[in-house]
């Protein structure tokens, strides 16, 4: 079959049992920087599929892409695009989830959804395939992918809560322009542009002048807790995740002025005094990871080092001084938000749902 050409119709039962063979697979979302990533993962991966369908918004249709050396013309998204689909991959928006996704289970499909529309759901499975893959079997048609801090932080942590219970953790994070979206990357290129051109630069995107700058994360605010959207977001899911619901944890989230890939200092409370080495050694053998921990060169994780690639980058692995019990240890990670925060992530639950691993 043309990877272009329409797929047959099929029933939901039949369409379902091909979602588990080589699916026809629709992607919503595909001309943004997570859809992007999307159709390079299916491609670089070999990914079975019988075909591949991109949606996006009316203004966006028309757009043509390549994969596996064909071109494909982007679509626009409506009520009857999931006609024979196996497999939904999207990444709109939680507006463009809510109001399709359901239809794209109606239709046969089986939902991968980069939205925050059903991450806290408790029919939703919501998942890391290194951490807790094992809960996709137990979906409903949708699984969700979780927020890029919470899918880099737990690649890492799970390893360790694993060998040795966590009890805490408290974190502050280094946000790079991917985690807003092409726009707010193309922002961050041409403000830099200006202001090295002595050029004023009114934002448009993000609130504050993001060139030579960094601030906390900017979505809402709870007045009462202090706590952002982007926060409450990370906790939550990453309770969930995990599934240690009654976990204490803290977090800052800031926007820095990087393109793509976010880094994490995370400072971990175990049951049980453990030593740098010990972690330094779960996150070698751990899937995933790679550790990135040279201290004569200085050498630790950084975003220039993880964009592009898959794994979290773990590093400046070492004792936190303020707990003399020897039971805290402060490491640093670093990965691509496009990739194992967003795209990555959600084409290895798609390659479990075929049964590819």
């Amino acid at each position: 079959m043309s990877l272009v050409e329409p797929a047959q119709s099929l029933s939901p039962e039949a369409a379902v049992t091909q979602s588990l063979d080589a699916p026809l697979v629709a992607i919503v979302g595909a001309t943004g920087a997570v859809g992007v990533e999307l159709l390079r993962c299916l491609e670089e991966r070999d990914f079975p599929l019988s075909g591949l369908r991109l949606l996006a918004s009316p203004r966006s249709a028309g757009q043509t892409f390549r994969f596996r050396g064909q071109e494909l013309t982007v679509e626009a998204l409506g009520p009857d695009s999931f006609e024979g689909v196996g497999l939904a991959l999207f990444s709109a928006g939680s507006g463009v989830s809510k109001q399709y996704a359901s239809l794209a289970v109606a239709a046969g499909a089986v939902v991968v959804d980069n939205s925050s529309a059903f991450r806290m759901d408790a029919a939703v499975p919501l998942v890391v395939p290194e951490v807790n893959g094992d809960a996709i079997a137990r979906h409903k048609g949708i699984v969700a992918n979780p927020n890029c801090v919470a899918a880099i932080a737990t690649v890492p942590l799970w390893p360790l809560h694993q060998r040795h219970r966590i009890r805490k953790v408290i974190a502050a994070t280094y946000q790079a322009a991917s985690g807003a979206g092409a726009a707010a990357m193309e922002e961050l290129r041409q403000s830099t542009a200006a202001y090295l051109a002595g050029e004023a630069f009114e934002p448009r995107v993000l609130r504050h002048p993001y060139a030579f700058n960094l601030f906390s994360h900017d979505s809402a605010m709870d007045p009462e807790t202090g706590t952002n959207g982007e926060e409450s977001k990370v906790m939550a899911e990453t309770k969930r995740i995990l599934n240690l619901p009654d976990l204490a944890m803290g977090i800052t989230c800031v926007r820095v002025p990087v393109l793509r890939a976010h880094c994490i200092a995370l400072t971990v409370e175990f049951a049980e005094p453990v030593t740098p080495q010990a972690v330094r050694d779960l996150l070698a053998a751990a899937p995933g990871v790679r550790v990135v921990d040279d201290a004569a060169s200085n050498h630790y994780p950084m975003p220039v080092e993880a964009s592009g690639q898959g794994d979290v980058l773990a590093g400046r692995i070492r004792q936190d001084s303020s707990d003399p019990s020897g039971r805290t240890v402060s490491l640093f990670v670093a990965g691509d938000q496009l990739l194992k925060g967003a795209a990555l992530n959600a084409v290895q639950i798609a390659e479990r749902l075929v049964g590819r691993s």
